[in-house]
């Protein structure tokens, strides 16, 4: 790619503005509370925006469009049934214990409703998590900067990691807020001419539907696989995700969506960061309208770029092979950018991507450093120290985060779709995670002994499942298999729905059982942690959409009519 001096100067100022927020946040720094939780003084609707754009990091936008071009439409269950249900669920049901218990984070919670050692198992999972997801970011800014401009993929990596980490190290959560707001808007408007150029060089929807049906059909599906989202689930060898209804209903739909967005801390934290109770209920439900629309953005591109490829001699557009003989999917979007986007144009969609990246390693990157000073430093390395010594800890994190997440990028080169990666990792740690929430919020019996337990059950369940089974085509190690190979899945992405329902499955009934027989605590001392102890927010004088059962209701009727309308 040869970038004019338009493209370059767009990148600048967006390098300059990013590092600006920081700098300029950084004397409003005085207390952990604020480099960790923004002093709770977000409006509601930057934390929406922040809530959603969280999840937008790279590993979503280049991860999305590459299952788009791998998956078809079918990727699309990943925001109407993986997503917008369980934003509700989070915004009516879970903020008012999150937000009302006052505590930093989502281990401590645990401690309040379980004990120590539940929060210390899930701080350290947690913890590995955010590590490996800051990889996959990081991973994929050095595959983008290094094709679109031939940059070294190790220095790419080092040098994008210096930028987030001077401004998360001077501006904390609150930095990372007010950029991943920014990079919400630099998305929509860097993509939206992307999917117009694209679906009009396809002929539009319906000429796009005929160029995905010759996709399928020679790849041996069934004719509208890339097309129709529900139709073509009731036999996994029908479709190109290779899952049935039940295994993407309860893998996706449920264990894998309400386990990420109800107990990962990463999105929790900017509901956490609100201004008051209702508006960190209403921040989830404020991110779900724009969730549900971003398909089009981030899917159909995907979609376009395999279609292309289908009949390359025509358009000239073709998506980039692997070693293996594989089409390379996360180049997706990079290629389709190279493909359309004019001088100008082009430097705009490039910094709409890095924007991504940046927001996705932030968000990571805040989280981990909350976790590892609350729940691992401050509870068992040093348990006295002042306020300003925690402070000066979290910025030591978010330095130790970002050196330990280079490596785990060179761990996600062994896949050919980023998301595949990512939607594993969660499998292993938010799937028992959920399993044991669900039970403490609406069980009082649920003990501590049951809920650790339980999780360390589960952990272990998804290893086991893992190490025995192995997608098609894939090779033992990273990708499974390592104990013996019993099972094979159609694709990776059948693998993790199957093991995140093995491993919810596990840590569901382990805490039952030895819950069962194991002391629970004191009613008096669950006020607050469980739904039936818990004071209901009041609501009275409150508008319709100002409640959040009413606009929920509303959320899930739109999201009902998308599954339809594209079934």
């Amino acid at each position: 790619m040869q970038l004019t001096t338009i493209d370059w100067l767009i990148m600048a100022v967006y390098f300059l503005f990013v590092l600006g927020i920081g700098i300029a946040l950084k004397r409003y720094m005085k207390t952990s509370s604020d480099f960790f939780l923004s002093g709770r003084s977000i409006p509601a609707w930057i934390a929406g925006l922040a809530f959603l754009s969280a999840n937008l990091g790279a590993q979503e936008v280049i991860g999305m469009a590459a299952s788009g071009a791998k998956y078809g439409i079918a990727t699309s269950h990943f925001y109407w049934i993986g997503a917008v249900p369980a934003m509700v669920f989070v915004g009516v049901f879970m903020m008012p214990f999150y937000y009302g218990s006052r505590a930093r984070s989502v281990p401590e919670y645990l401690k309040l409703r379980f004990d120590e050692k539940t929060r210390g198992f899930n701080a350290i999972s947690f913890a590995a998590m955010t590590i490996f997801s800051s990889g996959i970011s990081m991973y994929a800014m050095g595959l983008l900067l290094n094709l679109l401009l031939g940059w070294d993929f190790s220095l790419s990596i080092w040098v994008s990691a210096l930028i987030v980490l001077v401004y998360i190290f001077l501006g904390g959560l609150t930095s990372a807020i007010y950029n991943e707001v920014l990079q919400f808007f630099l998305i929509v408007f860097g993509f939206a001419p992307l999917v117009f150029l694209g679906l009009k060089d396809a002929g539009g929807w319906s000429g796009l539907q005929s160029r995905l049906t010759e996709v399928a059909t020679s790849n041996g599906y069934a004719p509208g696989a890339w097309t129709q989202s529900w139709r073509w689930m009731g036999d996994p060898s029908s479709n190109p995700m290779g899952v049935e209804v039940f295994g993407l209903a309860m893998g996706l739909g449920f264990v894998l969506s309400f386990g990420y967005w109800c107990t990962d801390f990463l999105v929790v934290q900017r509901a956490m960061a609100a201004d008051s109770m209702q508006a960190a209920r209403r921040t989830p439900l404020i991110a779900a309208v724009p969730k549900m629309l971003f398909p089009i953005l981030v899917i159909l591109p995907g979609m376009i770029a395999m279609a292309l490829t289908q009949q390359a001699g025509q358009t000239g557009f073709s998506l980039p092979v692997r070693p293996d003989g594989g089409y390379n999917y996360d180049l997706a979007i990079p290629m389709m950018l190279v493909h359309y986007f004019p001088t100008g144009l082009l430097g705009l969609g490039l910094t709409a991507l890095i924007a991504s990246f940046m927001s996705g390693m932030a968000g990571n990157v805040t989280a981990f450093n909350t976790v590892w000073t609350y729940d691992i430093y401050q509870s068992y390395i040093r348990r006295e120290a002042s306020d300003q010594h925690y402070l000066w800890m979290g910025r030591m994190a978010t330095v130790f985060g970002i050196v330990v997440s280079v490596g785990a990028a060179y761990v996600a080169t062994r896949f050919n779709n980023i998301m595949d990666m990512l939607q594993l990792v969660f499998a292993f740690v938010n799937a028992p995670l959920f399993a044991t929430f669900l039970l403490g919020l609406f069980w009082k019996r649920a003990t501590g002994h049951g809920a650790f337990f339980g999780l360390l059950g589960g952990t272990l369940a998804a290893c086991l499942h893992h190490g025995l089974s192995l997608p098609r085509g894939g090779v033992v190690g990273v990708k499974g298999g390592w104990i013996a190979t019993l099972h094979l899945y159609p694709s990776e992405m059948a693998q993790n729905f199957w093991t995140a329902i093995f491993a919810w499955a596990t840590c569901f009934l382990l805490t039952i059982l030895i819950s069962l027989v194991t002391r629970p605590r004191q009613t008096d001392e669950l006020v607050g942690l469980v739904w039936s102890l818990t004071e209901r927010p009041r609501e009275e004088g409150l508008h319709w959409w100002q409640r959040p059962g009413p606009v929920g209701a509303g959320v899930l009727a739109l999201v009902l009519l998308l599954n339809l309308l594209f079934w």
